[in-house]
């Protein structure tokens, strides 16, 4: 559960140069506010890997947006089940609610739980 006290700790803010970092603002991809839709988040996913596959580290931006646990686990859940918890080293939250935040971090400590459990041998 490394990945949780990362955020916590440093809110999510790492120490990288800004040419490799990518930023994608949330709020222009949804309406009034509210991320709830699986299927907004997977073409921001989508987009995201894309980003990740060249090499970039993504900044998501959570600024004027509330989220659902659907919403976080598509946008971040997936890429930890397909690629692992160290996905998480090349990504960012930022501008996240204590809200957010929580739901944040259970889906990565779940979806990370799953992705060693199905893993290890």
């Amino acid at each position: 559960m490394i990945y949780v006290h990362i955020i916590r700790q440093y809110g999510g803010v790492h120490m990288k140069s800004l040419a490799d970092r990518a930023y994608v603002q949330l709020f222009g991809h949804v309406v009034g506010g509210f991320a709830g839709a699986r299927a907004t988040a997977a073409s921001v996913r989508e987009h995201a890997e894309v980003l990740l596959a060249r090499g970039h580290e993504v900044v998501f931006d959570f600024a004027g947006i509330d989220v659902t646990q659907s919403f976080v686990d598509e946008l971040v859940g997936r890429l930890i089940l397909q690629d692992g918890p160290d996905v998480l080293d090349r990504i960012v939250f930022k501008n996240s609610s204590d809200d957010t935040r929580a739901i944040i971090e259970f889906v990565v400590a779940d979806r990370a739980d799953q992705y060693l459990k199905a893993h290890s041998h």
